[in-house]
Formats: structure tokens, sequence, C-alpha cells
């Protein structure tokens, strides 16, 4: 077998075989560290079109001894879902207003297309997962957030005693982020918040989100590696932190109340749950508690 030679980061030439075991050396102390530990990871909608390589990198972490929670989205087939059957669409302040039969659209999205095909897919990629909706033993409970949203829910309480029992039997939880509501009606939840509550509620050693962003970055644009949770919230009042990326990184923030470490990762890029999470140099935002 022919040895190929590269340059590292100092112009030193170096072998396949030492770079190889160089990756190595630095995964092993994090696998190690994340062995048994309950890892959150949330797949936004938008991230679907890359769910294979996001579910081999899931299969791999249960494999080597983590304990991975799925939790998904799925705004962009409920839309497409919503045009073929002409029901229009409706936002206010960027949350998707849900009447009765907008909310009959949505559980059918995630619950019976988007939730089965990926516990499905996992299964093709060597991985035991379960597939569960919020509402499934009562796990998130929520009320109507605001009445102008219609079903849309703001969560109360996690129970996560389903979740628990699916980790025990070794099973990989993948969560559609449902909710039971008042007279055990069915509430839209918003994802990242379902996922920060769950991690929460499962004092998971991380959460992490997979969007269409590298991370949080700087006035002058690049990558922030690692962040304390003071650090976020002064890059959100000078206006760096904007957007859309407000109620996610306030969604971190949130979660910090009860997990140490959460990620914001580019879930467009191949095996970024790996690099994010064995590697010292990373690949998204780490903001800690």
């Amino acid at each position: 077998m022919a040895i190929t030679y590269s340059l590292d980061a100092e112009g030193n030439i170096i072998s396949d075989q030492h770079l190889i075991a160089q990756v190595l050396s630095e995964a092993i102390s994090y696998i190690n560290f994340l062995k048994g530990k309950i890892l959150v990871i949330k797949l936004g909608g938008s991230m679907l079109e890359h769910q294979q390589e996001v579910l081999q990198d899931v299969v791999w972490l249960h494999q080597l001894g983590a304990h991975p929670v799925l939790v998904h989205g799925g705004g962009p087939y409920i839309n497409e879902w919503l045009t073929r059957l002409q029901i229009p669409t409706r936002f206010i302040n960027g949350l998707r207003v849900t009447d009765e039969q907008t909310l009959e659209v949505v559980r059918m999205v995630l619950s019976g297309q988007i939730n089965q095909r990926l516990v499905l897919m996992t299964a093709q990629l060597g991985g035991n997962a379960v597939g569960l909706t919020g509402t499934d033993g009562g796990m998130l409970r929520a009320h109507i957030a605001d009445e102008r949203l219609g079903y849309v829910g703001e969560i109360d309480e996690v129970d996560p005693a389903p979740i628990q029992a699916m980790i025990e039997q070794g099973f990989i939880p993948i969560i559609a982020p449902l909710a039971q509501g008042a007279g055990a009606s069915c509430l839209n939840i918003n994802a990242d918040l379902a996922a920060a509550h769950i991690a929460g509620a499962l004092n998971a050693e991380k959460l992490i989100f997979l969007s269409n962003v590298v991370g949080i970055c700087g006035a002058d644009g690049t990558l922030i590696s690692e962040l304390s949770e003071a650090e976020a919230r002064k890059l959100i009042e000078e206006g760096i932190i904007s957007g859309g990326m407000i109620p996610k990184v306030s969604a971190c923030l949130d979660a910090l109340a009860a997990v140490p470490r959460v990620h914001i990762v580019d879930g467009r890029e191949q095996h970024v749950l790996l690099r994010e999470l064995f590697t010292n140099q990373g690949a998204g935002t780490m903001i800690i508690r």
C-alpha cells in the first residue's frame, strides 16, 4: 500500500499513518468521557436533506457508548404539504399560526412522515431507534402560548421517563416536537425549545443544534469556537448575534440552566457531530455555563 504524506499546521511533513494516529489519540479521551452520557441532538427541518450523514454519526455515537437522543423539526416539509393541500400559511413573529386544519398536517408530517423515515433510515445504518412524539406517555405537557397562534404550545413540564426507558433498553429515541395540551389536545412545539427542555429534564451532558450556519461568528465574521453564557448575552446586546440566530442562541442559554455545554454546528458538513465532539478544534461553537 502506498504511503501518502501531507503537511501539518507548522509545515512539517507527516504520513497518513501518523495523521490517523494523531486523530485517534485525540479522539480517545473524548470517547471515554462521553461513554454513558446523554447527548440531545436537534436536527432542524432545513437539515433533513442531510439526514443520512447525521444519522450515521448518531449510530456511531451510540455504538461508542454514548446515549444520543434526536429531536427533529420539519418546517419545510410542513410548508410543502400545506401548499399541496392549498391550506394558507401564516406566521406571526416567525412562529407558524396553527389552526385545526394546519395542526392535522403538522401531526401527519412530523409523526407519520419524518419521524418514521428517520427511524427506518437509522435501522438501515445499523442502529436501533424508536420513534416518539412529545404526546407519548405525557412526555411533554404544554399550554397555548398565544391565542393568535392557535395550537402552538409553550412547555410546562417534561416527563423524561419514556425517553429514559428507551435508552435503558438500548434504543436511540427519535422525538417529534408535539405536546399534550389541556383536555388531551395536541399542541405544536418549536423544536429548538423542545430539545432544550428535553435536554434539561434528562440532565444531558450536551445539547447540540444542527443548523444551516457554521456557528456563532464575531464582528469580523470569524467563527467563535467557544464562549461563555455571559459572552453570548453580550453579543446579543451588541447586535452581533441578530435575526434568526437570536431565538436559537436564547434556547441555548435557557438550556444552560441544566446542561453544562450547548453546541451550534453546521449540519450540512459531513460527520460534523464527530468533528465537534471528538476533536480539540471542533467544528462549530460551544457555549459553556
